[in-house]
């Protein structure tokens, strides 16, 4: 079976989001941090031996409750470990945010949410301006403008 084809494992997911989920600006976090804001945030007993052993593989069958509280951490819902589909689409979203993120749009978007709705429009038209002025002869226009 292909790999894209066979289910990905519990270590895959957890490495996605140990890569996905971190800090702005900052590098990922360690297996200590995750194992000590779970204590302190959720009263869960969980090693970073544990953490750890979990993203590598070594071992692959964690009890729900650290489950929740590794999905809790890292913002995504126990299903993302569980089923294939909704973890492909949770990484879908979590690579949007990533990007708004790192492309500092998440300031504009914020700077926009207290303009009046008109003032909104002109914004979003000057980008669509500006997109078109970057991508010229392009017949596509950015959908979310």
């Amino acid at each position: 079976m292909p790999p894209e084809e066979r289910p990905r494992t519990l270590a895959e997911k957890l490495e996605r989001l140990f890569q996905t989920i971190r800090p702005h600006g900052e590098a990922e976090y360690g297996h200590s941090a995750v194992a000590e804001a779970i204590r302190t945030q959720q009263g869960i007993a969980i090693s970073h031996t544990y953490i750890w052993q979990l993203r590598t593989g070594r071992r692959d069958n964690p009890t729900i409750q650290h489950l929740g509280a590794l999905a809790k951490f890292f913002g995504v819902p126990v299903s993302y470990f569980l089923d294939d589909e909704e973890a492909e689409r949770i990484e879908d979203d979590l690579e949007l945010l990533v990007a708004i993120k790192e492309s500092g749009v998440s300031e504009i978007a914020l700077r926009a949410a207290g303009l009046s709705s008109r003032s909104r429009d002109t914004v979003g038209d000057m980008i669509k301006q500006i997109w078109q002025l970057e991508h010229p002869g392009s017949p596509d226009t950015p959908e979310a403008v």
